[in-house]
């Protein structure tokens, strides 16, 4: 199996959700029949990995979230991509 070891920021309240992305990282996010297709390359599936790990801290609250867009961190073309957590 092989083992990946990420640095994920720790969440702070104050500062609110920090992003970090790998270099050279392509993510695009698009609709079609109703389906969300992501595709991006492997720097792109890392950071996308490290936004979800972030999310996923224990003292992250309910209603954070992330919200990408071609302005932000997508690729041209992409439609908005809302990451949301919630309580279980």
């Amino acid at each position: 199996m092989a083992k990946i070891i990420l640095d994920i920021p720790d969440y702070n309240s104050e500062k609110g959700l920090t992003s970090t992305w790998e270099e050279n990282f392509s993510i695009n996010c698009n609709m079609r029949n109703g389906e969300v297709i992501i595709s991006a390359n492997q720097q792109g599936l890392i950071s996308i990995a490290k936004q979800l790990l972030t999310l996923a801290q224990n003292n992250v609250s309910s209603g954070c979230h992330y919200h990408f867009d071609e302005f932000n961190s997508l690729e041209s073309g992409s439609c908005e991509l809302i990451i949301t957590k919630i309580d279980a």
